[in-house]
């Protein structure tokens, strides 16, 4: 069947034949090759709808199945089938899953152990922030983390992953061989290194929303759950704890601020019976995951001030941001001394400005 890649690709861009039919097919006509070049008598006679098999005949003739195979191998990237040995086993296990699967990268045998972390665009320092630490500690701990390489949340978890020294999976909502958004690709050069790019769409695919929930459904497909760090009420990351529930993933949410409109969707979720998540022992505790490396689950980073003035400054600041002239009235020290000290510790990387003039303590990353 592996030799038959190029008539899995022809089936995969026939409209209305997906795995149920090209099973049926398979097993009427014993090879792929045989039944992408049946004739329309055949193909009726195997049971094809006359829809599937109208949709067959054009494809057929619209396509030059080697070039396209050629397109794959110029975009860096190599197909993946149903039939192959190395399809993620997981998302294989799904109702409607991909016949076939685009990759640049590597898959590994350790990505069986994946978690996915979605969540909003427009994610806040605390949204950010709060999907880098979730996605370094668990990479840490041998698991590998999955998102769509959107800004906001999906970016923060890809880092937090190959911050932590682990793998990392993005699955795209267009042709592999595009990245979006286009700003990300020195992210998505880094994942390559580190894990893999992933699309069911056909080299060329533009980006376009009605893509993006098939794309979600992949998302948490690979995955043995879904952890929702930040989205609103109205969030697309959100059709992506639907697809998880359908598939019997579980799902996790990250509490918010219940003032932030950011955090809607998120705390609705736990409201219905999504699992809140504080740490992520609780993730590992819900999923059975054995922890494989004990050492870094109870690793917390020690804030240890070089003076008065830095541990006077760290006990103010915290996960809202605070603008430097409240640290300045509440520290009762002269500005200029407030504002070195504050570069120092942004140096040292226990506090970084997260808007103007306004910071933020980021000790929770590690």
């Amino acid at each position: 069947m592996v030799n038959d890649r190029k008539y899995w690709l022809g089936f995969s861009l026939v409209p209305e034949i997906g795995p149920k039919r090209l099973s049926h097919l398979l097993n009427r006509f014993g090879d792929l090759a045989l039944a992408w070049t049946a004739s329309e008598t055949r193909l009726c006679e195997a049971g094809l709808d006359r829809q599937p098999v109208e949709n067959l005949l054009r494809v057929r003739q619209q396509l030059n199945l080697d070039a396209e195979m050629a397109k794959i191998e110029k975009a860096g990237a190599r197909l993946l089938t149903l039939a192959d040995e190395h399809y993620p086993a997981l998302l294989k296990k799904i109702p409607d899953a991909p016949t076939v699967l685009y990759v640049r990268g590597q898959l590994a045998p350790e990505d069986d152990h994946a978690l996915s972390i979605v969540g909003t665009r427009r994610a806040t320092s605390y949204g950010r922030d709060a999907a880098y630490h979730f996605a370094k500690q668990l990479a840490a701990q041998g698991i590998t983390i999955i998102s769509g390489l959107a800004h906001g949340v999906d970016s923060a978890a890809h880092r937090g992953a190959l911050d932590g020294g682990g793998r990392t999976l993005a699955v795209l909502g267009c042709g592999i061989d595009r990245i979006y958004p286009a700003d990300n690709q020195k992210l998505a050069d880094d994942i390559l290194r580190h894990g893999a790019i992933i699309s069911e769409f056909p080299v060329g695919t533009p980006p376009d929303g009605r893509n993006f929930p098939r794309r979600n459904r992949i998302i948490s497909g690979l995955a043995l759950g879904v952890l929702v760090v930040e989205a609103p009420e109205k969030s697309g990351a959100l059709i992506t704890t639907t697809t998880a529930a359908e598939q019997g993933r579980e799902v996790f949410a990250v509490p918010g601020n219940i003032f932030n409109p950011m955090s809607g969707g998120t705390n609705r979720l736990i409201q219905d019976g999504a699992k809140l998540v504080m740490a992520v022992e609780d993730i590992l505790e819900e999923l059975n995951i054995t922890h494989q490396n004990a050492q870094a689950s109870t690793i917390t980073e020690r804030i240890v001030p070089a003076n008065d003035t830095e541990k006077s400054l760290l006990q103010l600041l915290g996960a809202d941001p605070i603008h430097v002239d409240d640290l300045t009235r509440l520290c009762g020290l002269p500005v200029s001394i407030v504002n070195s000290t504050l570069t120092i510790l942004e140096l040292k990387g226990l506090a970084r400005m997260v808007g103007h003039m306004q910071y933020c303590l980021v000790h929770t990353r590690d």
